[in-house]
Parts: C-alpha cells; structure tokens; sequence
C-alpha cells in the first residue's frame, strides 16, 4: 500500500524522492523557483488540497501541505483536478502536454517554465517514483 496521494506524507516523500535524484539534481542546477500546486477535490463541495515546492538549484528546500488554505506567494502555480494529477503521477500524461491543454493550468512566467523543460520533466518522473496511492 502506497502513500495517500494528496497528502503531506506524500509532498514529503516527494521531496526525498527529489534529493535523491542526481537526474533532478543535474536537469535543474540553474533552476530556482517555487511551486504552488492545487489538487480540486474530486466531488463537489469537496475541499482542494495545496502544495508548496521551493525548489533550488537541483534540490527541494521545503515541502508541504499547506493546511490552512493559504499558499504562500510562489513564482508558479499549477492548478488541475486530482484525477489529471493521477494522469500525471501515473505517467498517462505528460505534463507540458496538460499545460498546452489546459488539463494543468500554470500561473507563472511561461517562458521560464519552458527554459527548464527537463527540469520540470524530471520532477515529474520525481513523482512517478514515489509509492502512491488513490482514493476516488
């Protein structure tokens, strides 16, 4: 049984998935930013689940659930329904192909997003590493 996705146990393990990775770590040694990332609930009247990321240089400094609702101030935000994250996670779609479809909504500074595809590719193979489980 895997780890609760979305859960802080599981930004987490993420996160430790990340710091681990030297494909991550060498994919975005000149990336700094920080990521917010929104999972809507999947019934109505459900609540959404926040994300935050800071990612520096190769490495995730922090990550959490932001359990009071309030995402501090980030340089992108991703905002998807939890069964488009499921896609992602379980590698059914690639997630610049989510953002060119507007399946993943990006807020951010697009051009920066794009000068670090690797990056952000391998973030995602990051996440499709970690022992995941789903409610639906």
């Amino acid at each position: 049984m895997g780890i609760l996705f979305p859960t802080d146990a599981w930004v987490k393990a993420l996160q430790e998935v990340v710091n681990h990775s030297e494909a991550y770590h060498e994919a975005a040694r000149d990336f700094e930013g920080d990521f917010a990332f929104v999972v809507e609930p999947a019934t109505p009247g459900g609540a959404p689940v926040y994300f935050y990321l800071d990612l520096w240089h190769g490495a995730c400094r922090e990550a959490y659930e932001v359990m009071d609702g309030v995402l501090p101030k980030a340089g992108f935000t991703i905002t998807a329904p939890k069964a488009v994250w499921k896609k992602v996670i379980l590698k059914q779609l690639d997630p610049i192909q989510g953002m060119i479809t507007n399946q993943l909504k990006l807020k951010g500074n697009m051009v920066v997003m794009m000068k670090n595809v690797k990056s952000a590719k391998v973030l995602v193979e990051c996440a499709t590493c970690v022992d995941t489980a789903f409610e639906d």
